[in-house]
């Protein structure tokens, strides 16, 4: 039996991964179809996909649902891995399910990818409720449906999130460092996705998580990498980072994706345990190893993991 996915997103990031996972799937590497969707005028995708017979590209604008619907028409499921804020996750992707429904595709995974958005105090975090509100409309329209969610990408460890400081042999936590927090690499998720994809009677929730850590935790684990000291490192109360988070919203010029207190925001979900998931599988759809949070430090100290 053969799947036809249409991709939406397939040149970023993610979505690039997810594209590899499902060319490459050695349990049924020949019953994949791969249709990715790009904007018309955009090159991305040819020069990721051209040169590959078992790609088909095809474009369409998010605001055609007409030739979106045309786009969508013959694939058993759509894949949302686009990112970005309100024009894309709610406007982008209301367009992209109207034609999925329109089209008659049986299934629709949104680009969630995230923690557990579901019981968030509203105002807390403005990325978690925009996939919030877009669940909304998905499990309203006549689609089965099914979000990953996988905590945060534990890739941001080493880079964007300056939890673990390096330099100052400290790793910083809020409240308590004992909260558990869910990581899972972007590879990880995106193994994830693609069986997703691929299973008819996937449920409505995935939640994954490779690793499952306090920043106590990971301050022993860089101890161990690096055979120096790291100490968790009491940075304020959750209530104290959301009311800053708030007040740099207010007054930052940046309102893009990922700005400085939008990642305020994510903390603030993740050590006050709001987000975290509760209902872990980490067999169904599981990799043949997860990548632990210990892995992903290990490369960045350039240290061995222990066996």
């Amino acid at each position: 039996m053969t799947t036809t996915v249409l991709l939406a997103g397939a040149t970023g990031d993610l979505g690039q991964r997810i594209a590899r996972e499902l060319l490459s799937r050695r349990d049924a590497p020949d019953d994949v179809r791969l249709r990715v969707l790009t904007r018309p005028g955009s090159t991305g995708a040819t020069t990721l996909f051209g040169d590959d017979d078992r790609v088909e590209v095809t474009r369409a604008s998010y605001a055609d649902v007409p030739a979106l619907t045309e786009a969508a028409r013959g694939a058993d499921v759509v894949v949302s891995a686009v990112s970005g804020v309100r024009p894309v996750i709610v406007d982008a992707q209301r367009a992209l399910l109207t034609a999925a429904v329109a089209a008659g595709v049986p299934r629709f995974v949104p680009s969630d990818y995230s923690a557990d958005y579901r019981s968030i105090p509203p105002g807390s975090n403005r990325n978690f409720e925009l996939r919030r509100e877009f669940a909304a409309f998905l499990d309203a329209a006549p689609i089965r449906a099914t979000s990953v969610l996988n905590g945060m990408f534990t890739d941001l460890l080493t880079g964007d999130a300056p939890m673990v400081l390096f330099d100052r042999k400290r790793v910083l936590f809020w409240s308590s460092a004992d909260q558990v927090l869910d990581f899972t690499t972007k590879d990880d998720v995106a193994h994830v996705v693609a069986r997703v994809a691929l299973d008819p009677e996937a449920p409505r929730v995935v939640e994954v998580a490779g690793d499952r850590v306090t920043a106590r935790q990971v301050a022993r684990t860089m101890s161990e990498l690096t055979g120096t000291p790291f100490k968790p490192q009491w940075a304020g109360t959750t209530g104290t980072l959301a009311a800053m988070a708030a007040v740099m919203r207010r007054t930052s010029k940046d309102d893009g994706t990922f700005p400085a207190w939008q990642g305020m925001q994510y903390f603030v979900n993740m050590f006050s345990g709001d987000a975290q998931l509760r209902h872990v599988d980490g067999a169904r759809y599981a990799p043949a190893r997860w990548t632990t949070v210990r892995d992903v430090l290990a490369t960045r100290v350039g240290a061995a993991t222990p066996a």
